[in-house]
């Protein structure tokens, strides 16, 4: 295990991953390429959909509601012998409150950290003036860009080729890709075009590791996703999930207890049915099958 810039740790595997790709051999390591990308851009413009159809399986929870991913999160991805450790950052947006400052500020410094930054683009929204402020800030930005515009499906032809040629002339991009990230449409495009371009050296993840999350924090976070989609004004925005116990019964399944909560004192315990004294907590719950 050794340190690398920004504090990253280097760790070489052997072995093989889930599509087939062989970690390097130790004598093969300056052959090899690996690079950190960021995913950057304003809320709701489908960052977290695109990270999961990168890696090819879901590491970010996705919800329609805006700042949903509140910390950085990475998703690993082998593509022609390459590692691509994909990074889902906060949205890009106006901060009124210190936990929107803290977003905001997490989400520059995940991108100032990368190797390429990627900067999304709502087809639908266009340049409006979230993505003006964003593509203002990249010239000051150390990483190669590349401009993704998303949610093509939505638009027609004639408006995806404006919004490309527009962004193009406000910031220096190396490539641009148009894609939908929830069909997956031109999303090989980019997967085939990174691996090129991410700078020599050895990997940072063993071979088969697909997220830095651990497994505790994966399904706190699944069980937030499930909370926002399934209650909406009674739900409190500042709400979290933590995992208590994590346990391997004798049956092959896993027991799973979490406590939640919310952060306005009006409507403590509502999602979580703790009778809103104190902290609301959701009372444990078992989840069978899962090893």
């Amino acid at each position: 295990m050794a340190k690398t810039k920004a504090g990253r740790r280097a760790c070489v595997s052997s072995g093989e991953d889930d599509t087939g790709e062989s970690a390097p051999a130790q004598g093969e390591q300056a052959q090899t390429r690996c690079g950190f990308v960021a995913l950057i851009g304003a809320p709701n413009v489908g960052k977290s959909t695109l990270i999961n159809a990168l890696v090819g399986t879901k590491v970010a929870i996705v919800c329609h509601k805006v700042q949903t991913t509140r910390a950085l999160l990475r998703g690993i991805a082998i593509v022609d012998g390459a590692q691509l450790v994909f990074i889902d950052t906060p949205g890009i947006f106006a901060p009124k409150r210190r936990l929107d400052r803290a977003m905001v500020t997490t989400a520059w410094s995940g991108a100032e950290d990368a190797d390429i930054a990627a900067v999304l683009i709502d087809a639908k929204r266009g340049l409006d003036e979230e993505a003006q402020v964003i593509l203002e800030r990249l010239a000051a930005l150390r990483p190669s860009k590349i401009l993704l515009i998303n949610k093509i499906d939505l638009v027609e032809k004639s408006a995806l080729l404006r919004i490309a040629r527009a962004a193009n002339e406000r910031a220096r991009f190396a490539a641009t890709f148009m894609i939908s990230a929830l069909s997956g449409d031109g999303v090989g495009d980019v997967r085939a075009w990174l691996p090129r371009h991410v700078p020599e050296g050895p990997w940072h993840y063993p071979a088969d590791q697909i997220t830095d999350a651990p497994l505790r924090q994966l399904a706190a976070e699944i069980t937030r996703e499930k909370l926002y989609l399934r209650l909406h004004q009674e739900l409190p925005y500042q709400s979290t999930v933590e995992t208590d116990v994590w346990k391997q019964l004798k049956d092959g399944s896993t027991r799973i207890e979490q406590g939640g909560w919310v952060g306005r004192g009006g409507r403590r315990g509502v999602g979580g049915g703790g009778g809103g004294g104190g902290r609301g907590r959701r009372p444990p719950c078992e989840w069978g099958g899962g090893k």
